[in-house]
């Protein structure tokens, strides 16, 4: 097992360094750029000793000075020259997940889960990774250091008992090579809000390209482009739903649309967008227009409702959140035990839920 001093490299992930501290597990690993990343002891490998500091009576040296002879003094003992990273041809662009792989799939009740962070692309990235419950302001640190190019790395455990707490998470990355010239990217800070009752449900646990067994994924960054949580104004909300429920309101005749419901695959698809639902919008009230989503939305639970394994995928759009926060009243109350979650990023962009009859 590492002790404080020695010269360690990593066993399941590129890198390595001298061990500065050691707690709860963790062993401390600063690298030859002077980073300290925390990595379980089980993970390190012992490649050697650091050496000595040299005794001396004379003023100690300034600490810039130090830190920059530090790394030739490891690179020297034990440390090869710096590897170079194979770079993919789709590299340019930054793809960043990070996602959680239960302990026991087959048990989430009593399961802990591993944090692993995917960095799909050709640079560097200096990452932070923080959580904090919803009624704390503070954020809790745990994840800090440099991650190569083309990994997926092992960032921490995830405990059952700390899953209440679990409420929002936040990544700050930026993005870089070395000794090479590269295209600049925006650093970014990214705030995620998190259902932790998804934890314990198997289904919300899918197969990712990244891993071996299902897992539950926030991709951070696609092609360049950080998530973005979305902000839902209550006070409208139920705003609009008080003007779908005032059915006395005298309403404006529409002319609506044939109905925008397609297949594809095995998959009923229905745009919920005004814009596909009417010819125009004049003189519509937001309650308005949420009636005729709504209704639109029911229709198609309807006709399909005794179709079990039926999947539908409802496009909502991101917008305010007033629209999927009034789906999901409706398959809360009126078409419950029906499976929903998330429909794919990647076929139908953000704001799209998938219901599966039941």
């Amino acid at each position: 097992m590492a002790k404080i001093g020695e010269l360690v490299r990593f066993l399941n992930s590129v890198g390595g360094g001298r061990v500065t501290k050691i707690k709860d597990n963790l062993a401390y690993v600063e690298d030859e750029d002077g980073f300290e990343t925390p990595v379980l002891l089980r993970e390190c490998v012992v490649v050697g000793q650091a050496p000595e500091p040299v005794k001396t009576s004379h003023t100690a040296v300034p600490a810039q000075v130090t830190k920059a002879a530090q790394p030739q003094q490891v690179v020297a003992a034990s440390e090869p020259v710096e590897e170079e990273f194979e770079e993919t041809p789709g590299g340019e662009r930054l793809n960043i997940v990070l996602a959680y792989e239960p302990t026991d799939l087959k048990h989430l009740s009593v399961s802990g889960f591993d944090t692993y962070l995917v960095n799909d692309s050709n640079y560097y990235l200096y990452f932070c990774y923080m959580t904090r419950s919803a009624e704390s302001t503070q954020w809790t640190p745990r994840y800090a250091g440099v991650v190569e190019p083309n990994i997926q790395v092992f960032i921490g455990e995830l405990s059952k008992e700390e899953l209440p707490q679990f409420d929002r998470i936040a990544v700050q990355y930026i993005a870089f090579k070395r000794n090479k010239d590269f295209a600049l990217k925006s650093p970014a800070s990214i705030e995620v809000p998190v259902d932790n009752t998804k934890f314990a449900k198997l289904h919300c646990f899918r197969d990712n390209v990244y891993f071996d067994i299902p897992v539950l994924a926030f991709e951070l960054v696609t092609n360049d482009s950080p998530m973005r949580a979305t902000v839902v104004d209550a006070s409208r909300l139920e705003d609009a739903l008080k003007a779908k429920k005032a059915v006395d309101k005298p309403r404006r005749k529409v002319i609506k649309k044939q109905s925008k419901a397609k297949m594809q695959g095995d998959t009923i698809v229905v745009d919920l967008h005004i814009g596909e639902l009417v010819d125009s919008i004049r003189g519509l009230s937001n309650g308005d227009m949420l009636n005729l989503q709504i209704d639109e939305f029911s229709r198609v639970m309807d006709e399909n409702i005794k179709k079990k394994g039926q999947k539908i995928v409802f496009i909502h759009g991101k917008g305010e959140g007033v629209l999927r926060n009034a789906i999901m009243k409706e398959l809360t109350h009126r078409y419950k035990g029906h499976d929903v979650q998330d429909a794919s990023f990647r076929e139908y962009g953000y704001g799209a839920t998938q219901v599966t009859i039941r």
